[in-house]
């Protein structure tokens, strides 16, 4: 993708390597902390057999407050904390230490705090303590948590309810209670082992778990998953499971200044309409896949008018942000795949690194994508790589060879059950970006690649000629030859790329010159024409009426209004392009980025219509 819009998000909770965190703790007030009825409980929130999720809540049950705390416990050997956040960890050997941050220390009466962290093994902790007293508000150290319960079990499954029932977990001490966990979320404590889940959906999918709680206040790890299917419904059309790919891009800024949540795909229709969706951008750096904004992927609370399931984000839930979100609409349309998309213009400069050492390269990007917090999110990884032996907004020099040891390196670690696909340059001229790299070795190791069929013109040609930034193709007086998607798609074809794996791309948006008195390309013009986020770009929804169009040329179209000059494809100009692709026996088509169509998804309608 040509552009991109980056946002801070200063509030993200940081997420680092143990190695970051040894020494960063400073010494905690006097243990002040060790008043009655202040407990420490630790629960697994996941567990995937070589490592897990665990999660230690302290608590203030009693009548005054306190102003720091300090946990601290033992791990069997072979199990050891990976990463943490919201606390500074250490060890000395098996023995593991947590203090607070500086902005989570002081705990009211009745308050509670949390911090989390990633583990090696399958242990549990033991031997625990709360400055320097019982981790379950006594004086002698705390027992061991509850165990998981069984798996749930479902039955009486209507239209809005469904009944579970477990059977029960193993505690020295006794059993208190169970949380039953909706979607991640708690919904209710009870005492017994049933519940019976109201107020549902029609036609939805749900999944459930339950969690233990002793008489000391620990929490157990949750149990495995129940996915329930209530009945009824029809209103929601899932994509088809076989047919032509209909892609499009989310993109983790959006639900900045453009207001754009994973729940517009719902209300516009967008999401009956789509098969696949490319999540956008995981960074590259160091030669590692990495997290590109933690606010927005799985920090930011939702409200419930926000919210795919219509129910508000919590402070405790184990997973919120775009990648919860995601979840949601995952549950919504059981078809639809979502694929982490890692790189993009801005960031393509780590694919250097990347290059040299591939495999290492594959093996980051499997354990982000398959993080235990959103693994179920993710159905596979899409590399933007802008370009691999040629120049984006940065040059890389790492041979022709490069791409494809990446794509081959992707597909060994990532294995035929994960999706493995790329964007790839649309440059179509003789001895251009697409000669540049082995793009036919590669594709073997590929899905598909999209191909960025956009973005051949625009206003960083600041006095023109005006052109259409996503010709299909060739026409009289064309800046470029080779710029067009015929081109691109020829050249890919006649290299060997199967033309099954080739998606058609199609822009969102427009881009734009000022300063023009021509109405037909090819007029000058003084700079970039003025745009809502960028200079020389607007969204489609706000040019249909901003500047309508005015006449067409090769296959897209264009709209002269007062001295400004645009180019955008319209619902006419893409069922052109659909119709041409199939005649070509592509294999579907994707678009950049959902925020730039209509509230209805006008654009949206007219690939799936038309494909």
């Amino acid at each position: 993708m040509r552009f991109r819009h980056k946002v801070a998000a200063g509030l993200a909770t940081l997420v680092l390597p143990l190695a970051g965190l040894v020494g960063l703790a400073s010494p905690a007030p006097a243990a002040s902390a060790q008043a009655a009825g202040v407990t420490a409980s630790f629960t697994k929130s996941s567990d995937w057999g070589t490592g897990f999720g665990g999660q230690w809540t302290v608590k203030n049950s009693g009548s005054a407050s306190i102003s720091s705390w300090t946990i601290q416990w033992d791990f069997p050997s072979g199990t050891s904390v990976t990463s943490a956040w919201d606390a500074d960890v250490t060890n000395s050997g098996n023995h593991w230490t947590a203090k607070n941050k500086s902005y989570n220390g002081t705990l009211a009466p009745g308050a509670s705090v949390s911090f989390g962290f990633n583990g090696a093994g399958s242990g549990n902790p033991s031997n625990c303590t709360l400055n320097g007293g019982s981790c379950d508000g006594t004086t002698a150290p705390g027992d061991s948590a509850p165990s998981a319960p069984g798996t749930p079990t479902a039955s009486g499954v209507t239209d809005t309810s469904v009944k579970l029932s477990w059977s029960a977990a193993t505690d020295d001490k006794g059993i208190k209670n169970y949380d039953v966990l909706r979607d991640g979320k708690v919904i209710a404590t009870v005492t017994t082992t049933s519940y019976t889940d109201t107020g549902l959906t029609a036609g939805s999918d749900y999944s459930y778990s339950v969690q233990a709680r002793d008489t000391a206040g620990q929490t157990g790890p949750a149990s495995a998953a129940l996915a329930v299917h209530t009945t009824g419904g029809g209103s929601t059309t899932p994509p088809p499971a076989g047919g032509k790919v209909k892609l499009g891009y989310f993109t983790d800024w959006g639900i900045y200044a453009r207001n754009y949540n994973v729940k517009n795909l719902v209300t516009s229709g967008s999401a009956a309409k789509i098969t696949h969706i490319n999540y956008a951008f995981g960074n590259i750096t160091g030669g590692k896949c990495a997290i590109g904004d933690s606010y927005a992927d799985y920090d930011k609370a939702f409200t419930a008018d926000q919210a795919v399931n219509g129910t508000a984000d919590t402070w405790d839930q184990p997973l919120r942000g775009n990648f919860n979100q995601l979840r949601e609409l995952k549950a919504k349309y059981p078809n639809l795949k979502v694929i982490w998309s890692f790189g993009g213009w801005t960031w393509s400069g780590g694919f250097a690194d990347a290059a040299k050492d591939p495999a290492g390269f594959a093996q980051s990007c499997y354990d982000l994508v398959n993080d235990p917090r959103w693994a179920d999110v993710f159905d596979g990884i899409d590399i933007d790589w802008e370009y691999p032996n040629n120049c984006g907004l940065t040059c890389d020099t790492s041979g022709p060879e490069a791409f494809k040891n990446v794509m081959a390196a992707l597909r060994a670690k990532f294995g035929a059950s994960k999706l493995v696909t790329a964007a790839v340059s649309a440059d179509g001229s003789n001895g251009g970006k697409i000669d540049s790299a082995d793009y036919s070795g590669a594709s073997q190791y590929v899905d598909w690649y999209n191909v960025m069929t956009y973005d051949f013109f625009g206003a960083w040609d600041a006095q023109g000629p005006t052109a259409p930034h996503s010709p299909l193709t060739s026409y009289s007086g064309i800046p470029k030859a080779g710029f067009t998607t015929a081109d691109a798609i020829a050249k890919y074809k006649a290299a060997g790329v199967p033309a099954s794996k080739l998606l058609i791309g199609i822009g969102f948006y427009g881009r734009g010159w000022t300063g023009v008195t021509q109405d037909a390309p090819g007029g000058t013009a003084t700079g970039p024409a003025a745009g809502t986020y960028e200079q020389g770009i607007e969204d489609y929804k706000v040019l249909k009426s901003a500047c309508p169009v005015t006449g067409t040329v090769a296959g897209t179209a264009y709209a002269h209004c007062g001295s400004n000059w645009w180019s955008y494809d319209t619902p006419s100009t893409i069922a052109g392009k659909m119709s041409w692709a199939k005649t070509q026996g592509l294999g579907g088509a994707f678009f950049w980025e959902f925020s730039g169509d209509t509230s209805d998804g006008e654009l949206v309608n007219a690939i799936s219509s038309n494909l």
